[in-house]
């Protein structure tokens, strides 16, 4: 049981139908931003982790992606991590995935620091005194930090998980990008940032960060990645990531 009735599920997809997944109605839907997020992390056949999963779509676009990875995430609410379990579950992957409900503040002990090759997260994206919150408490819950526990505290928990030479993955509004640097100088390296982009000439209105701990490689910005042409419609390369299920391979070709 997910604690939501019939009525208020859709079922859905993504990645062009090719993985599909029931979500709330109301609250945070799924958009864009995590199947981003799994597309432009690097590639790994070990152990991936999602913290706050939601329910579960990185896990299931690079599961995708990738199918020798072994997936687990870490989500708040129990209604929407046993949805993640359900979705990993209706695609197929239950014997390569695991979903625990608990909070990133003081993480379940079945997740071990260190123990993961890829850590991929979503935070919240707006400080709670920035914040207009939606009376929805899902949506509030996955747009608005909690007091006491911001960007620097989540990347750090973050950060905690990843094994040496481990990756971390963040999408995060652009606007935050000097929160997530200063978060992550000194402690880890390799940080590559992909500015996001609606078309060609605009600000970048989300980053992609990815950061390794361990190493002292330094950090690049890439090429942005540009989602619309000017009619709209979208681009070669943002069609192949988020309709296509494919990897951004020109991020870690070089």
């Amino acid at each position: 049981m997910n604690g939501f009735s019939d009525q208020e599920i859709s079922q859905d997809s993504l990645l062009g139908g090719r993985v599909h997944l029931a979500q709330p109605r109301r609250g945070y839907r799924v958009a864009i931003d995590p199947v981003l997020l799994a597309a432009a992390a690097p590639e790994t056949r070990g152990r991936v982790l999602d913290l706050g999963c939601g329910v579960g779509a990185v896990l299931l676009c690079y599961g995708h992606r990738i199918a020798a990875a072994q997936l687990a995430g870490l989500e708040r609410d129990p209604a929407l991590a046993a949805l993640a379990a359900s979705n990993l579950a209706r695609n197929g992957w239950q014997e390569r995935a695991e979903i625990h409900a608990g909070d990133l503040a003081a993480p379940p002990s079945e997740l071990i620091p260190g123990s993961f090759d890829l850590v991929l997260t979503n935070p919240p994206y707006l400080e709670p005194g920035r914040a207009d919150p939606s009376p929805v408490a899902l949506s509030r819950a996955a747009d608005v930090e909690s007091e006491g526990f911001g960007l620097a505290d989540w990347i750090g928990r973050a950060m905690a998980f990843c094994r040496h030479k481990g990756w971390l993955g963040i999408v995060q509004r652009a606007d935050r990008l000097d929160g997530i640097l200063a978060a992550l100088h000194g402690r880890m390296g390799a940080v590559t940032v992909l500015p996001v982009q609606a078309r060609a000439g605009d600000d970048a209105h989300r980053v992609l960060v990815f950061a390794r701990k361990g190493v002292r490689t330094p950090a690049r910005i890439a090429a942005p990645l540009i989602l619309h042409e000017e009619d709209g419609g979208f681009r070669a390369e943002a069609q192949a990531l988020l309709r296509d299920g494919m990897g951004l391979t020109r991020l870690w070709s070089a």
